[in-house]
């Protein structure tokens, strides 16, 4: 039996995360569990499979993980604009007692429109104003459900959001997701048209938006927002999200972070861009475009600035992999990025 979970909030000086009892700090150290090995959404299978999610829980608690970002989608938790699915919300309320007996934190990302095919026609077809009340309500009625527990590290508001650049076309953008990649869409545009305003107020008044729809329901959890690390692409570009006048209302710094081969220090140059005065955690990380002691010198080299790292988990185990008689390329740099997560017991030194 784990013991019970205390609370994670922020620390005193609000730089790093705190159990809320005894002060401690907390260091994050997990995985995206997005999808299972045959690209099936968590809402897919969590309810006809619920044995299968136990089973996974289980597994990343053995491999040494202590929080879990599970991605929540849109059109699985609202009937409508202003009608949250309450059987969906029973199944997430399941998840975080799953969570609390499991001995795991849930990272939970909100609004997702991973698979296009998916999305609600009524929901695509919403004005700019009616999609950020809908999304409110989403996450009203999360919030509500999670309030209670524990088990919540923190609210994600949504995974990569972009604002359209001014004047890099003549018309305003059609659609709200930006592209594909690997079979599903991870990026989504918070609005199709600036309409005269700046990036920074469309993307502030949008955090502040969903801010106020959480907080009603559930006062003290840290909130955060995914977010693609343009630093890296473009050096020298600022943290959108996290500028002093956007990011006010978001207790921490959530960047996601894909290493390529031989540029190890590039990414940790771009890193430190997001070193903001509030905790920062890298929230997406694999061996995609490098090897794993390529990763893990990038996180040795993250220690002094992170506060969490979260890799992925798709439910095959080490074992499982390991017997697979034709393994993908894949399979084997999956079975060795867990290998090393296992060994690696990040939260335990720091």
């Amino acid at each position: 039996m784990n013991a019970p979970l205390e609370p994670i909030r922020l620390s005193k000086d609000g730089r790093h995360f705190a159990y809320e009892n005894s002060g401690e700090r907390f260091l994050a150290w997990g995985f995206n569990y997005d999808h299972d090995a045959n690209g099936r959404l968590l809402e897919d299978y969590w309810e006809r499979e619920w044995p299968t999610v136990v089973g996974d829980f289980q597994e990343m608690k053995a491999l040494g993980a202590n929080v879990v970002r599970v991605h929540l989608q849109v059109g699985r938790f609202l009937r409508s604009a202003k009608e949250p699915d309450p059987q969906a919300l029973k199944q997430l309320a399941r998840l975080v007692t799953l969570a609390e007996t499991t001995g795991l934190y849930l990272d939970i990302t909100g609004l997702g429109c991973y698979h296009k095919k998916e999305v609600p026609v009524w929901y695509d077809a919403l004005s700019e104003s009616a999609r950020w009340e809908a999304q409110a309500v989403f996450w009203a009625a999360i919030a509500k459900v999670c309030t209670s527990s524990p088990a919540i590290f923190c609210y994600d508001l949504m995974n990569e959001p972009v604002v359209p650049s001014p004047g890099t076309k003549e018309t305003k953008e059609k659609e709200w997701l930006v592209g594909e990649f690997g079979g599903k869409n991870f990026v989504q545009r918070i609005t199709l048209d600036l309409a005269g305003r700046t990036e920074d107020d469309v993307a502030r008044r949008w955090i502040e938006t969903l801010v106020s729809a959480i907080r009603p329901q559930d006062p003290k959890r840290l909130i955060t927002l995914g977010v693609i690390p343009w630093a890296q692409v473009f050096p020298g570009a600022k943290p959108q999200f996290y500028t002093k006048e956007v990011g006010q209302k978001l207790d921490f710094v959530s960047v996601h972070f894909y290493p390529k081969k031989g540029e190890v220090e590039k990414a940790l140059t771009a890193l430190a861009t997001y070193a903001i005065g509030k905790p920062l955690v890298i929230e997406e990380m694999f061996p995609l475009e490098c090897s794993v002691p390529e990763l893990d010198a990038f996180i040795e080299g993250s220690r002094k600035l992170a506060d969490g790292w979260i890799g992925f988990y798709w439910g095959k185990t080490i074992e499982e992999l390991a017997r697979e008689k034709k393994p993908s390329i894949g399979s084997v740099i999956t079975r060795r990025w867990l290998e090393y997560f296992r060994a690696k017991k990040l939260t335990r030194s720091l």
